[in-house]
């Protein structure tokens, strides 16, 4: 592939996730404040625990960056397992000290705007590493391009509804976010499987 290898795939897989990890410890640590003094230390130590697991997957994504398509195969089974736990961390945060909706939504928002942020920085990536393409292979690229805006549009047009509904489950509301997560990794697969096309 010209400048755009199969590892930028993987990493657009992977930044998606630290993006949402930031937003998650942004929001609750936004609002720690206001966690009942006695459950204070307990919340400080839970965000402890999740920034450390956040920054050790960071360090495994830096790590790899330079590694072939290989070895990211069998990384991306432990970036997977370390993203579930810090998934299920943010879980047990919000069920134990931030039960208030507004936390809920405050932290539902964040994440939904860093995942569709990602969408967008995606699919401009992919649009400039298309351009290196011989015009036979454009087609296919720009559909895969295509796809990942379309994916986009309707990721935030689902989450913005949701977020404006106001009085949806944590559990609601996390299943969206997984749902447009798992449609994005599958539009990013599509496209690095056209960019895989494109350069044979």
């Amino acid at each position: 592939m010209p400048t755009h290898s199969s590892i930028h795939f993987y990493l657009n897989w992977a930044k998606e996730r630290i993006d949402e990890m930031d937003a998650t410890l942004a929001s609750l640590e936004g609002k720690v404040s206001e966690v009942q003094a006695d459950a204070r230390a307990k919340a400080n130590q839970a965000l402890a625990d999740m920034r450390k697991k956040r920054d050790d997957f960071r360090d495994i994504v830096k790590k790899q960056a330079q590694a072939n398509e290989a070895a990211w195969i069998r990384e991306k089974t432990r970036l997977e397992s370390d993203w579930n736990a810090f998934e299920t961390d943010a879980k047990k945060y919000v069920e134990t000290f931030g039960k208030q909706i507004e936390q809920q939504q405050a932290t539902f928002k964040r994440l939904a705007t860093a995942q569709v942020k990602a969408w967008r920085e995606v699919a401009d990536n992919l649009r400039t590493a298309g351009k290196e393409f011989a015009a036979k292979h454009q087609g296919e690229i720009d559909a895969s391009v295509k796809q990942m805006e379309a994916g986009a549009a309707a990721a935030e047009e689902k989450l913005q509804k949701l977020n404006q509904a106001g009085m949806q489950s944590w559990s609601a509301l996390m299943g969206a976010l997984a749902e447009t997560r798992a449609t994005f990794d599958r539009a990013n697969k599509a496209a690095q499987e056209a960019f895989k096309r494109a350069a044979s």
